[in-house]
């Protein structure tokens, strides 16, 4: 069932003025996978802010919050897992008080981009992404901002579950780290400038 955006619905906790959301599968197994790098963005952010990720009662994410030129922004990581994301949104979003979806930003992992490369963008399609699939069918629209954190492909098709979800080494694993910093890069300008600009800035790093 889509969430309802109602102004009679009851809410609670301090309205944010953004809420981010960094998509990863949860467990020791998936960590530092290139899917989780939405994730590792978000909590890259998080440290450089000196805010702790915290998993509040009956919620489905971890989160925190912090004030910035913009009101109060939310920072979140989902402990479901990805093809699951949707699930941590209905609380998530009663908690921060955000009915407007365009005030939503999910960070996600992009096969059909190359590695490193960013973009940030309002609506569109899913890309056959299961996390996003899931926060659609939760919202019951694509109209929520993301950022896409390319990823690259595999040579083979049936390498694709191997290349997103084990945990990356040597090489592979510095230029990883690299990408999450730039994709939080990303993030802090939504953090400190309007989305337009946001989104100028970030589209136009690479030409």
């Amino acid at each position: 069932m889509a969430l309802r955006r109602s102004r009679d619905e009851a809410r609670r906790g301090t309205p944010s003025a953004l809420v981010i959301v960094g998509l990863a599968n949860p467990g020791l197994e998936y960590a530092g996978s290139r899917h989780n790098v939405g994730g590792d963005a978000v909590r890259a952010v998080c440290e450089r802010r000196g805010i702790t990720l915290k998993l509040e009662s009956r919620q489905r994410a971890l989160s925190a919050s912090l004030t910035t030129t913009h009101g109060v922004v939310t920072l979140a990581v989902p402990t479901t897992y990805m093809n699951e994301s949707g699930a941590a949104l209905p609380g998530l979003l009663k908690r921060t008080s955000l009915g407007d979806f365009s005030r939503l930003v999910i960070a996600h992992d992009e096969l059909d981009m190359d590695p490193g490369r960013l973009q940030l963008r309002f609506g569109g399609g899913l890309a056959g992404h299961n996390g996003l699939r899931s926060i659609a069918n939760v919202l019951g629209t694509n109209e929520f901002a993301r950022l896409r954190i390319g990823i690259g492909r595999p040579a083979r098709k049936e390498q694709v579950t191997d290349y997103v979800l084990k945990p990356l080494v040597g090489k592979s694993q510095k230029f990883h780290l690299e990408h999450v910093s730039e994709a939080a890069d990303a993030l802090e300008l939504l953090l400190d400038s309007d989305f337009a600009d946001a989104q100028q800035r970030v589209n136009g790093a690479r030409g």
